[in-house]
C-alpha cells in the first residue's frame, strides 16, 4: 500500500494537467478560423436610376394645316426601374424635349401661334438585353439591347398644340458595365411615333445608369 500511494498521488496531479492540455488546442483552433471572405458582384443589378440625353428630330411635326417642316431639337430623360435578372429591366420615365419649327409652322392654331414647341412625357419602358460579350475575366460587361416604351405626351404652347397624344418609341442600343460595379454607360438610337397625330421622329441618346 505504501508503494501505491506515490503512484496515486502522481496520477491525481497529472489528470487535471492532461485535461487542460486537451482543451487548449480546441480553443486555439476556434480562434484561428478564418473569417468568411466578403465577395462582391462584378456587375450590380437591382433597382437603378438612369439619365438619357441627346439630339432628337421630328420629320413631320403635328399640324392640321400649313407646312410640317423637318424639326430638330434636344431631349432629356430620367428613368427609375428594376432589373429582373440579367436580361430584362422594367421602369418608369419622365422625358422632356424642345424642338425648333420656324415661323411657318402653325400646328393646330389656325395661324394664331407659330414656331417652336416643347413636349413632356411620363411613361413606362422595358429593356431586353439580347447578346452579351464577356471580357478577359469572363464577365459579360458589353450588351446589345432593345428598348421600348410608351408615354403620355403633353405639348406647349397649348395654343399651338392643344391636344395630348400617345408617344411610342423603340430602338436598339449598346451598354457597357464599368468596373465601378454600380455604373453602366450606353448609347441608343430610337424611333418615335405620335399615335393620333401621325408624326414620326427619332433620337440618339447617350445614357448612364446607377444600380443600387
Amino acid at each position: 500500500m505504501q508503494k501505491l500511494a506515490p503512484l496515486a498521488l502522481s496520477a491525481a496531479l497529472l489528470l487535471p494537467a492532461m485535461a487542460g492540455a486537451q482543451d487548449t488546442p480546441s480553443a486555439g483552433s476556434n480562434a484561428m478560423k478564418d473569417r468568411p471572405a466578403v465577395t462582391f458582384n462584378e456587375v450590380e443589378r437591382g433597382v437603378y436610376f438612369g439619365v438619357y440625353g441627346g439630339p432628337s428630330w421630328i420629320t413631320n411635326p403635328p399640324a392640321d394645316s400649313g407646312p410640317r417642316p423637318f424639326s430638330s431639337g434636344q431631349m432629356a430623360q430620367v428613368e427609375l426601374g428594376v432589373d429582373l435578372g440579367e436580361r430584362l429591366s422594367l421602369g418608369v420615365f419622365f422625358m422632356g424635349s424642345a424642338n425648333r419649327a420656324g415661323a411657318e409652322y402653325v400646328g393646330y392654331s389656325q395661324g394664331a401661334a407659330s414656331g417652336d414647341f416643347t413636349m413632356l412625357v411620363p411613361g413606362a419602358v422595358a429593356r431586353a438585353r439580347l447578346v452579351g460579350f464577356a471580357d478577359s475575366q469572363e464577365v459579360k460587361r458589353t450588351w446589345i439591347y432593345a428598348r421600348a416604351g410608351v408615354g403620355y405626351a403633353m405639348f406647349s404652347p397649348k395654343k399651338l398644340l392643344p391636344d395630348s397624344d400617345i408617344l411610342v418609341f423603340a430602338g436598339p442600343g449598346v451598354e457597357y458595365y464599368t468596373r465601378l460595379r454600380h455604373f453602366s454607360v450606353g448609347l441608343e438610337v430610337v424611333g418615335n411615333y405620335l399615335a393620333s397625330k401621325g408624326a414620326f421622329g427619332f433620337a440618339v441618346a447617350p445614357n448612364i445608369r446607377y444600380a443600387f
